[in-house]
């Protein structure tokens, strides 16, 4: 009973994902070329694009990360109900990229939890499409008898992700004359 109940409620999410773009950079035009009719992200199920985050299940975070974005993809990530899933397209994304400096975050996985990588500088539109159809098999793969596999997992000082003032430590250079936080 459990099997034909997991395989019926992973069919229907792996087929109606609903991404959130989050672009930074030319990863962006990447990913617009790969909803473009050319190739078509409707044939997966994600012609809906949400820009709202408490209607979307996957974050796609396509492009570099500056220290002072990162509070701010962490709340989106955090307003995002559950199921919810990350996809990191890019090498800036993933590792920081060519940009190795100390403005950039190197991998956007030390700020929310990443189910999948698309490498590329930038990817090609099919390296995302099969980067989706992972994170489909993946979706497919999960078991509603698993406890605790969609557990909201806080910040806590031991996690590998970056606590928001922590962030904002690290971004102090970058304020601005009256010192605003973008976390607080």
């Amino acid at each position: 009973m459990t099997t034909r109940l997991d395989f019926l409620v992973n069919w229907a999410r792996s087929n109606s994902l609903w991404p959130m773009p989050f672009c930074t950079a030319c990863c962006g035009i990447e990913f617009m070329a790969a909803a473009a009719s050319r190739y078509d992200l409707a044939r997966f199920g994600m012609e809906r694009l949400s820009f709202s985050p408490r209607q979307a299940d996957v974050l796609l975070c396509a492009g570099r990360l500056p220290f002072k974005l990162a509070p701010v993809m962490r709340r989106l990530y955090d307003q995002m109900p559950q199921p919810k899933w990350v996809i990191a397209m890019g090498a800036c994304a993933s590792t920081g990229g060519v940009f190795d400096t100390y403005a950039m975050v190197q991998g956007i996985d030390s700020i929310v939890p990443v189910d999948i990588f698309v490498p590329g500088c930038p990817p090609r539109p099919e390296g995302l499409i099969y980067g989706i159809l992972l994170l489909q098999k993946k979706v497919r793969d999960e078991s509603l008898s698993e406890h605790g596999l969609r557990a909201e997992r806080p910040i806590d000082p031991g996690s590998l992700r970056i606590p928001p003032q922590l962030i904002d430590e690290l971004s102090e250079p970058f304020g601005n004359s009256i010192h605003q936080t973008r976390s607080g």
